[in-house]
């Protein structure tokens, strides 16, 4: 048992060692959807079905975690007062790298009242391979179909 104790333990410290940690600051400007289709689903007024896709650019970064722009797709159901989403988004980084999002969000339909989002990095390309991360977003939707969005959260990655 003792042997053991001596062989694990070291291997744990280096383990975490290797485990690169960060954290993730961005405001996003988001775009109204290229591409949006929205079903009524008949049940009772104002409950809808839908998708959108679009794009956003990165106002402000981390300088250790540098996003640039993202694109989005996500699905979304709608009622009289609220909303919901879910959806993906990708990420592109300053130095070109890739880093792959996954949230589900909720709204309400009056745009004086901020929406959030939980979210989670599920991979990522060139030195982000092998990334995880988690955190939440904050905004505030417009009349436009715009978005104005502060995220947060922490990121690992295997280096």
């Amino acid at each position: 048992m003792r042997k053991l104790i001596f062989v694990v333990c070291p291997l744990l410290m280096l383990g975490s060692a290797a485990m690169a940690q960060g954290k993730v600051d961005t405001k996003w400007h988001c775009m109204k959807p290229t591409a949006e289709q929205k079903f009524d689903v008949g049940d009772m007024p104002d409950h809808s079905y839908g998708i959108a896709q679009g794009t956003c650019d990165a106002t402000s970064s981390d300088s250790g975690f540098a996003e640039k722009s993202g694109q989005f797709t996500e699905f979304y159901e709608g009622w009289k007062t609220s909303s919901t989403n879910h959806g993906h988004f990708n990420v592109t980084m300053g130095n070109g790298d890739k880093v792959y999002y996954t949230y589900v969000g909720s709204a309400s339909t009056d745009l004086t009242k901020p929406a959030s989002n939980k979210w989670k990095i599920v991979s990522g390309t060139g030195s982000y391979k092998g990334i995880k991360g988690s955190g939440s977003c904050s905004g505030k939707l417009s009349a436009d179909d715009t978005g104005e969005w502060d995220c947060t959260g922490t990121y690992t990655t295997g280096k």
